[in-house]
């Protein structure tokens, strides 16, 4: 008796699963359209340029270039490559700039603003100097 409901149980589960694969095709999703870009305004403000940049390396004891010459607003970056410790240390009082000890391969950056001559030396190693002129 436990074998005649199996004809009936394979039909019902079998037979609507197997109609349901000879369907039509679903049909196909909507294309997904990108955002509408923002209309321009009247007052739109041109973007500011990003400030120039420049580099000075610290190796052997010695920055390089030791002598920089750059523009009102520009970047200046020190990069330690000594296996010391050294500093980026304005000459002036009070200080223009302090990078405070620099391990290796740590760096510094000032954006120097106005123009002038601003000269620096390593605090742990006074022999050290170097200037940024700024036009």
């Amino acid at each position: 008796m436990r074998y005649r409901c199996a004809p009936a149980v394979v039909l019902l589960v079998v037979v609507p699963a197997l109609l349901a694969g000879c369907g039509p095709p679903p049909a196909p999703a909507p294309p997904v359209s990108p955002p509408p870009s923002p209309a321009p305004t009247a007052h739109a403000e041109p973007a500011m340029p990003e400030a120039d940049a420049a580099r000075v390396v610290i190796d052997n004891f010695a920055y390089s270039p030791r002598e920089i010459t750059v523009t009102a607003g520009t970047k200046v970056t020190w990069v330690n490559h000594d296996d010391s410790p050294h500093t980026v240390t304005s000459t002036v009082k009070p200080k223009a700039f302090d990078s405070g000890a620099l391990d290796t391969d740590a760096t510094f950056a000032f954006v120097f603003a106005a123009p002038g001559t601003y000269e620096y030396f390593c605090a742990v190693h006074p022999h050290m100097t170097g200037k940024v002129i700024v036009k």
